[in-house]
Parts: structure tokens; C-alpha cells; sequence
């Protein structure tokens, strides 16, 4: 095969992956598609050989990345986790405020009757003092565990939501 015909072959198959929902798509798929983009047939051996390796190549290198960032990640949190040690911040009533989500807002987790809360839930200032008021949720260690098992389930119904408005 021409080095010609291989790069060819080669960027047509890398740009139909990278558009490609990857748990989704198969390799016949991809070859059939860069062979309709390219007008050659890409099931002859030859090219099917080389469709395959550079689909595989792609998959290593998208492998790769992903732990690349998740170990970036992991440093991220773990250098946050060291900063936050030193500056974590209680309320008046002695809870952990793990995060302030706006001016208003903020995450605490508290003991309650001898049970741990995580509390998402609005403040008001009375005389210098953050209140909680009654807009917001506290929930159990096992309730806040199904919750974060689910986000990602959350965060498609996001994603299906916006694609039906645009």
C-alpha cells in the first residue's frame, strides 16, 4: 500500500473515531464509513489489516490519555485535600462547610441524633450570623452514597435534555 493511500486511510479513520461515540461504534462500522468518505473498499484484506491497527493505535493512545488525566486528577485532588486541611471551614454551629456553591448556598456535613448529614441547603444573614433556612436537603451517609452512584445517570438526563431544546 502507498504512503499515500495509508495517511489517507489513517486521518479518514482517526477523524470518524473521534466523532464516534466509542462504546458505540465497531470497527466494521468505522471501515464501512471510511470507506464511503474515501470511495475504496476497505473490507480487502490489506486495508481491513490496517484499519484495524490504526483503530487499535487510537484506542491505546485515548487509553492513555484518560489515565494521564485521571492521575492529573488524583494529584489535583490530593494537593487540594493537603491545602484543605489547613483551611477547613466550620459554621457557627460547628458543621463542615465541605463547599460553598454561591453566595447562598453551601454543602456542610453535620451530626444529627447521632447520625452524619450531608446538607445541601440556602442561608440567610441575620445580625453577622449565616442561618439555615428551611430550602434545602439533609441526607443520610447511605442516601448521599445513592445519590453520587447515580450522578452519572443525572448528568445523561442533562445531556438529553439540552439536545431536545436546541
Amino acid at each position: 500500500m502507498e504512503p499515500e493511500v495509508r495517511e489517507k486511510i489513517e486521518t479518514t479513520v482517526r477523524e470518524i473515531l473521534e466523532e464516534s461515540d466509542i462504546n458505540e461504534v465497531t470497527e466494521y462500522k468505522i471501515r464501512k464509513l471510511a470507506s464511503e468518505k474515501l470511495g475504496v473498499n476497505l473490507s480487502e484484506a490489506k486495508y481491513k489489516a490496517f484499519v484495524k491497527e490504526v483503530v487499535t493505535s487510537f484506542l491505546d493512545e485515548l487509553r492513555a490519555k484518560q489515565e494521564e488525566e485521571k492521575e492529573e486528577e488524583e494529584e489535583a485532588a490530593a494537593d487540594d485535600d493537603d491545602k484543605g486541611k489547613n483551611k477547613q471551614e466550620y459554621d457557627d454551629d460547628g458543621d463542615l462547610i465541605v463547599c460553598r456553591l454561591n453566595d447562598k448556598r453551601k454543602v456542610t456535613i453535620q451530626e444529627f441524633k447521632g447520625r452524619t448529614l450531608v446538607s445541601i441547603r440556602e442561608y440567610y444573614k441575620k445580625d453577622g450570623k449565616e442561618l439555615p433556612t428551611s430550602k434545602g436537603i439533609s441526607m443520610t451517609e447511605e442516601q448521599w452514597s445513592a445519590l453520587r452512584k447515580n450522578i452519572p445517570n443525572v448528568e445523561k438526563a442533562i445531556e438529553k435534555m439540552k439536545a431536545r431544546t436546541m
